[in-house]
């Protein structure tokens, strides 16, 4: 099966913007009456639905430079 330049790059948007905003909601729902522990333990979790958003974004962006190259990768 192969996927097109296109479809990689709107589905590594749609799962960089799926992670982040679950990487937000995991930072704007801590709570204040959780230990210390709980709360670096959803830090940590958030964290790394960021990491995984950043991730996805650096994918689309590999694949938006590809279709706006041209594919010619100084065969000219």
């Amino acid at each position: 099966m192969r996927i097109s330049l296109h479809l990689a790059m709107w589905l590594a948007t749609g799962f960089a913007a799926l992670c982040i905003a679950y990487g937000v909601v995991g930072f704007t729902s801590l709570d204040a009456d959780a230990t210390a522990a709980m709360r670096d333990d959803a830090h940590g979790f958030a964290m790394f639905w960021m990491f995984l958003g950043v991730v996805g974004l650096a994918c689309a962006g590999g694949s938006w430079w590809l279709l706006k190259s041209g594919g010619n990768f100084g065969e000219d």
